[in-house]
């Protein structure tokens, strides 16, 4: 890896780290602790949980089988939407 790859690297990282916690930041202000580890991405949740689409997880959402407790949306962050990591099977 070249020196110019090694510094952008370097400097996602920082821009990631800074990034959460400024995310952790928000949510104790906000009077709120959550384990972020416990929180993926709609796009991660679907890579996770080996489903077809990120369009799966949006209806699931709407659809209500992804109960309304276990999505955060996040204003600050482009109302990015945060789903709590455990498996929800669509009912029979």
């Amino acid at each position: 890896m070249n020196i110019e790859a090694q510094n952008q690297l370097a400097a996602a990282l920082a821009a990631s780290r800074e990034a959460r916690q400024s995310a952790i930041a928000l949510l104790m202000s906000e009077g709120e602790t959550i384990e972020l580890s416990d929180w993926v991405t709609i796009k991660e949740y679907a890579k996770r949980f080996n489903l077809e689409s990120t369009n799966v997880v949006s209806n699931w959402i709407k659809r209500g089988i992804i109960p309304a407790e276990n999505v955060r949306e996040i204003p600050e962050l482009n109302n990015i939407k945060l789903i709590k990591a455990v498996p929800y099977m669509e009912p029979a």
